[in-house]
């Protein structure tokens, strides 16, 4: 069964996609146009048209659990709810916050219809318009230390490095924490060296956007802030060097001599 056509309350924990509306999919378009609320972080509820029996809700960035306990409510209170995040919902947004609120809230809540409708990640979408990056094994690393320590991101980005990941930084640069970035790029040039190249993706698909490609010895912190998605490449990432634009990928395989 649609959403359109569920009864009752229910709730769509929706991804906006990167910021060109041509990435929102028709699913996330369906349930906006069946829902009677919209929860979400306020850059992101401010994206969705205001229309008449639609009610919004924006909040802070850093009220997660709240925001989802409040649309938990609404449901079950019968209402069409749709939790907004940008990108993919599931990606360091909004779906794992909600079903955290589901799980500490009332018994009754685990009755309410919740679906997670899956968006264009800042990740993908900055790989896209780059080349592909991602095109062999990779990890996703969030780089905000508000809900893990720096001790925990450390630890990862060492990991990564020596399993030889392409590695996506989300959330690089706060400007209330920039240090965290510098200690990012000075560990990464120890661990992989000043020739790995690195890419900086501001604002993808909206007319902000910038695209960066350089070396981690080029690189600097002021490269990044919150909107920027960063993809360092492995050490068979290649550049491909062309008048139109350098392209960023890393082929599938390794051969077998390079794992003897």
């Amino acid at each position: 069964m649609s959403l359109a056509a569920a009864e009752g309350g229910w709730i769509a924990i929706a991804g906006l996609g990167p910021g060109d509306e041509a990435l929102v999919t028709p699913e996330v378009d369906a349930a906006l146009a069946a829902a009677t609320d919209v929860v979400g972080y306020i850059p992101y509820v401010v994206r969705v048209a205001p229309r008449a029996g639609l009610m919004l809700h924006p909040s802070d960035n850093r009220v997660e659990l709240d925001r989802a306990a409040h649309a938990l409510e609404l449901a079950a209170q019968g209402r069409r709810v749709v939790v907004v995040s940008s990108g993919d919902p599931g990606v360091f947004a909004m779906a794992s916050a909600l079903f955290e609120a589901l799980e500490a809230g009332p018994v009754g809540w685990r009755d309410i219809d919740i679906r997670v409708l899956p968006g264009i990640t800042a990740m993908l979408a900055a790989a896209a318009r780059a080349g592909a990056p991602l095109g062999h094994d990779f990890c996703a690393i969030n780089l905000s230390d508000n809900l893990k320590p720096w001790s925990v991101i450390e630890k990862r980005l060492r990991l990564a490095a020596e399993a030889d990941f392409a590695m996506a930084f989300y959330n690089p640069r706060s400007a209330s924490r920039p240090e965290g970035f510098v200690r990012t790029l000075s560990l990464l040039r120890a661990l992989c060296g000043d020739a790995r190249p690195i890419l900086f993706a501001r604002a993808v698909t909206t007319a902000q956007e910038t695209l960066h490609i350089v070396s981690l010895g080029q690189a600097r912190a002021d490269m990044a802030d919150m909107r920027t998605m960063v993809i360092v490449g492995s050490s068979r990432t290649r550049i491909i060097e062309r008048a139109r634009g350098p392209i960023l990928y890393t082929p599938r395989g390794i051969p077998d001599e390079a794992t003897g």
